[in-house]
């Protein structure tokens, strides 16, 4: 029992309306009404006043549907305000049919989110993509579609070279073991530590007088590193021994930081393996005149186009650039699944990169290149300032985590929030906490925006925060504790303002998802979810409880608020976020 479907359904008999030209839409809290009919598009149909034309549709609907109480027309709105028995039935459908939205859908769907690189560790920029790729998963799992959660691990090039060089030249036989580091960081901490050596070198050079290029290729660690490059290639033992050796080290660090944030993959594909394909597709784009190879062997693509640049596909020594494993990526996921739709989670500064991928891939002649979609997301920063992972200012995601929880762990004891909780139970409630807070300050905001994240202000449990909703539903736990008999209830009771509203509010879940999943944005979820939140609080502030002498009212309560409880962990777990019991 959809309200805006019954709606439509009457509008249908009237043989003059064109129900795909009237938008319907729920009436807003300023009105009285449960739903509106925008009327105006009517005016080229009926010629009659918008007043008289929204008295008459007032009538016939009343008439035909026995749940419509009454109507009003303002300006040129129709708003339809719906009996309690409707209510009360919906309700009941909503119980009956909680989550009963997994409808098995023929599609495959391949998301692709964190693919890290494999000289540092994963920062605040790869949470936001992580978070937002699993969650947009999560959604069209529920929905009934198959989805494969992908990572491509950037394993090999000049960034990991450039770490292998450095540990070479400075570790002096230290290991994340003897110097007690996560993997990822250790390794992380040699491309730092090659970035200065770098930088001396080409500031002495330039006090020589050579300019910036002429520094850069004259540099003797730059040369190290391309010929390091080029040795991997060409498969020299020592070269692969050393790069096992660190990657075998990040891979270690990166699980225990994918553990910790909840983020798991159904598949793992490496840059190592699919960059072999992408190099023997531009061979083949040679032939065919696709693409071409300048007097130095490097091989280019001219795209005829003012507004796209030459893109370089092959460097002169042969060693490949990004847009070649990303090239053979695409076509070995292609030959090994029959995907619908491929998307790749990846922030905003590599549009154009996309952009030209996709490209060239129709180019290529490939009919799949059209199922290709680049979900885009803004940068995301702490209030201090941009990452620059060369230079070490990279936000770390381990630290970050480490904050976050120490941070919760500090405002939930000022507030006194958790009594008798063994050190165990408050170490995970502060972790669950922390995470929470974090995950949700990212997810609320549209995908396309930039965010300035301020851990404080994530975890408030007043604001627009998932400590908050985390709150909410640890309330909603406690008075089913409290009232344990659920009974059932009559379906004569009248309800209050905030009764309705959370009812209404419940209706829209399922669209609410569904919206996510044609919009590719979990704000959308994310809001709502919080809006539930709050217009429980009030319900809650508001109106007895468990200390209700009406025994049908009581009781009508406790379903209508174990069910705002059932609704809000369920889409909290869709945006990846754990809810607590108790708080």
């Amino acid at each position: 029992m959809n309200s805006i479907k019954c709606i439509k359904s009457v509008l249908k008999d009237i043989k003059f309306i064109d129900t795909r030209e009237l938008e319907i839409q729920y009436t807003d809290k300023k009105y009285k009404g449960y739903v509106t009919l925008i009327i105006f598009p009517l005016l080229k149909i009926i010629k009659k006043p918008l007043k008289e034309i929204g008295q008459e549709l007032g009538n016939n609907i009343k008439k035909k549907l026995s749940f419509i109480k009454s109507f009003n027309v303002i300006n040129g709105f129709l708003n339809l305000e719906f009996k309690d028995e409707y209510y009360l039935e919906l309700l009941l459908i909503i119980k009956q049919g909680l989550f009963q939205i997994n409808k098995k859908k023929k599609q495959l769907l391949m998301i692709e989110y964190s693919s890290p690189n494999t000289n540092k560790p994963l920062h605040l920029g790869h949470i936001r993509n992580c978070i937002l790729g699993q969650s947009i998963a999560n959604i069209f799992d529920t929905l009934g579609y198959k989805v494969i959660r992908t990572q491509l691990i950037n394993d090999r090039g000049i960034h990991i070279c450039k770490s292998m060089v450095a540990w070479k030249k400075l570790g002096k036989g230290k290991t994340p073991q003897n110097t007690n580091i996560k993997g990822d960081h250790f390794v992380g901490k040699y491309y730092v530590e090659f970035e200065n050596l770098k930088r001396k070198e080409i500031e002495t050079l330039l006090s020589l007088g050579y300019n910036h290029n002429e520094a850069e290729e004259k540099s003797k660690i730059m040369q190290s590193v391309r010929e390091t490059l080029r040795k991997w290639e060409n498969g020299d033992h020592y070269t692969i021994e050393i790069w096992n050796k660190l990657n075998k080290w990040v891979y270690e660090g990166f699980e225990e930081t994918y553990r910790r944030l909840g983020i798991t993959f159904d598949e793992v594909q490496y840059e190592s393996n699919t960059y072999i394909l992408g190099k023997k597709i531009i061979k083949e784009g040679i032939r065919k005149g696709i693409f071409y190879k300048k007097d130095d062997g490097s091989v280019w693509i001219d795209f005829k186009n003012k507004t796209l640049n030459k893109k370089l596909l092959l460097r002169s020594d042969g060693t490949s650039v990004y847009l070649t494993q990303d090239i053979g990526t695409a076509v070995e996921r292609f030959r090994k699944y029959p995907i619908d739709k491929l998307i790749y989670t990846v922030g905003e500064e590599q549009n154009y990169h996309f952009k030209i991928l996709f490209i060239i891939l129709n180019r290529l002649g490939y009919p799949w290149a059209k199922k290709l979609f680049h979900l885009s997301y803004g940068m995301v920063n702490l209030p201090y300032g941009k990452m620059k992972s060369r230079e070490g200012t990279v936000v770390d995601a381990d630290d970050l985590m480490s904050k976050m929880h120490h941070t919760a762990m500090n405002i939930t004891k000022q507030l006194g929030k958790f009594k008798n909780c063994s050190k165990q139970e408050e170490y995970q409630l502060f972790e669950k906490i922390g995470i929470a807070a974090l995950k949700y300050y990212i997810l609320k905001v549209n995908p396309k925006k930039s965010i300035i994240f301020d851990p404080m202000e994530s975890i408030d449990f007043k604001g627009c925060t998932g400590p908050y909703i985390q709150y909410t539903y640890a309330r909603i736990c406690s008075l089913k504790i409290k009232i344990q008999n659920n009974k059932n209830y009559s379906k004569s009771i009248s309800l209050n303002i905030y009764e309705r509203t959370i009812i209404k509010t419940l209706e829209q879940y399922i669209s609410i998802i569904k919206s996510v999943a044609n919009n590719l944005d979990p704000s959308i979820l994310a809001n709502y979810i919080y809006n539930l939140s709050k217009k429980f609080n009030d319900f809650y502030q508001n109106i007895k409880v468990i200390n209700e002498i009406n025994e049908d009212k009581k009781y009508f309560r406790i379903n209508l608020s174990s069910i705002v409880g059932d609704i809000l962990k369920h889409g909290m777990e869709l945006l990846g976020i754990s809810m607590l019991e108790r708080m």
